[in-house]
């Protein structure tokens, strides 16, 4: 519909260019008795006058300090209405919105930080936590290995909610499944027994802390376990052929839940 002209008034679309508001706004408010122009044209088009725009200009500023309409509607036509007060309550919400959307932008930063560094902890928490021999490189130099894996984004957004307290705790689970693993391969448990097979089911309860680890993806676990110089370093530190134990363990294990090792792939 085009819009009207008239002297002693503006036409909707005029008001809607001055305010920045929109035609099928002015119209809903006009339907609900909010702000009804207070002239027609002959041919019954919307004209708001002067008294009208300043009442507009007062539901913008209201809305946009985030005033419901009904609320806009009392605090404009109950002369008894508490302005200040309300204006109060709704300065106390926005603060308490901004407080929430704070709160959001600092988990977003660390949501951040943990898909780039992988570990959101200080060289020396981590020096603490994980013991002399770790290195702080290690999170960096996985995080370019691993860092378009889906495993990775799940280890990323696990790390950002955990503190160092959390860190911990896993690190403590780690180390006393490693003792676990070595006083087994001390007494002589053979793989595929019970003992190991409850040792490798341990070992996916822990590594879960990380992200989520299938029978498959822990056969090949086992294998870089096994031939990564790091890794194997990591076992055979424990004890001399842990990290062949270990793989012939999950090996022995994945065999009892119809999983061939040979041809398990990370999945």
């Amino acid at each position: 519909m085009p819009d009207a002209t008239g002297a002693d008034g503006l036409t909707v679309g005029q008001v809607s260019a001055r305010l920045g508001v929109t035609v099928r706004a002015l119209h809903h408010w006009d339907e609900i008795g909010l702000a009804r122009p207070s002239l027609r044209t002959a041919a019954g088009y919307r004209l708001y006058t002067a008294g009208d725009l300043e009442r507009l200009h007062r539901i913008v500023v209201y809305r946009e300090i985030g005033l419901g309409l009904d609320r806009i509607r009392a605090v404009l036509d109950d002369s008894a209405a508490d302005v200040p007060g309300a204006l109060r309550e709704q300065r106390a919400q926005v603060a308490e919105r901004i407080d929430r959307l704070q709160q959001l932008s600092a988990g977003l930063d660390r949501m951040i930080d943990a898909h780039e560094r992988g570990l959101l902890l200080t060289a020396e928490q981590q020096a603490a936590i994980f013991g002399p021999r770790w290195n702080p490189d290690w999170p960096a130099e996985a995080r370019q290995r691993y860092g378009d894996t889906t495993q990775w984004r799940q280890y990323a957004e696990r790390s950002a909610s955990r503190d160092p307290e959390e860190w911990q705790a896993i690190a403590d689970a780690v180390a006393d499944l490693d003792r676990a693993l070595g006083d087994a391969m001390d007494a002589g448990v053979p793989p595929g027994s019970p003992e190991a097979n409850a040792l490798v089911e341990r070992h996916r309860e822990v590594f879960a802390s990380y992200f989520p680890l299938t029978r498959q993806m822990q056969v090949c676990l086992g294998r870089m376990f096994e031939a990564d110089p790091g890794f194997a370093a990591h076992y055979d530190g424990i004890r001399a052929g842990l990290a062949t134990w270990f793989r012939r363990s999950v090996d022995a294990s994945a065999r009892a839940h119809g999983i061939d090792p040979d041809t398990a792939t990370w999945q």
